[in-house]
């Protein structure tokens, strides 16, 4: 079985077709040995949500919790799910038809895979967009690649059930790049594979995404890779995450200048010295 977890929150009118592209999947239309369930997980949306997954009937299951953010919403999908395969969509991603099918094929000839995920098309405020060279995926061992930005769409991963056993679920405590900081942890044990071709569509560029929401999105990712440091790393890995710990710091504290906060800008700066005299 796959178990497809939907987390949205006021998203009614992306969720549909979100919806739409997980039922028309190749492997649940052709292949009767396939079985799947579809989970949304509602944080508290105030719009039609509700009513939205309703018109789809017995197909999706339906839960609600009171708005706790995304990290929890996952949370919560990973509590209920029941299959030997997991899958994530946010609710303003689509999937191409034959994504999952061809996840799951690679998975079973590759019986060692934990995880695999593919390549992307990006569409930003309606335009198709190229991603930057910084964004290039890799397939392996990849954790010197994670340390910069988050390589792992959530919407394009396919994992085995029993790598969150191993791994943990999503910290809550992050408001946003809750998902860095599960593929530092994710490429820390596991090597990751990548299927070059595009089998998800990501849609942005809208006011809600939390890349939007949030300024300075380092800050969080700061906190990732201090606390990467308690994961046992190698003596090399260890001055990877502290090099790019002071990478980070840097641009933080050239924000916050900006911004005419010295005393945080201070603050980073004294931190900048801490990871370069201790790496």
């Amino acid at each position: 079985m796959i178990s497809i977890i939907i987390p949205t929150y006021n998203r009614a009118s992306f969720l549909k077709e979100a919806i739409q592209s997980v039922l028309v999947q190749d492997c649940f239309v052709r292949d009767e040995s396939v079985s799947f369930e579809l989970l949304v997980v509602d944080d508290g949306s105030t719009d039609n949500t509700r009513e939205v997954v309703s018109s789809f009937g017995s197909k999706v299951q339906y839960f609600f919790q009171e708005h706790k953010g995304v990290s929890a919403a996952r949370n919560l999908g990973l509590d209920l799910v029941q299959g030997d395969y997991l899958a994530f969509l946010d609710s303003d991603d689509l999937w191409k038809k034959e994504k999952l099918g061809t996840q799951i094929s690679y998975m079973k000839a590759f019986p060692n895979t934990k995880v695999c995920y593919t390549e992307e098309i990006w569409i930003r405020r309606g335009v198709f967009v190229n991603p930057k060279k910084k964004h290039k995926k890799y397939s392996g061992w990849i954790f010197d690649k994670v340390l910069p930005l988050c390589l792992l769409s959530l919407s394009s991963a396919m994992f085995r059930r029993e790598v969150f056993e191993e791994i943990g679920k999503f910290d809550e405590e992050f408001p946003a790049c809750e998902d860095y900081d599960l593929g530092i942890r994710l490429a820390l044990k596991y090597p990751v594979y990548l299927l070059t071709k595009p089998l998800i569509v990501k849609r942005g560029g809208h006011s809600d995404q939390l890349s939007q929401k949030y300024w300075g999105m380092d800050r969080f990712r700061i906190k990732a890779l201090e606390k990467a440091l308690n994961l046992g790393l190698t003596a090399e890995q260890e001055i990877l995450v502290r090099q790019e710990l002071v990478k980070k710091y840097q641009i933080l504290a050239n924000g916050f200048k900006k911004r005419n906060k010295q005393h945080e800008a201070r603050r980073c700066l004294s931190l900048i010295d801490k990871y370069r005299l201790s790496a």
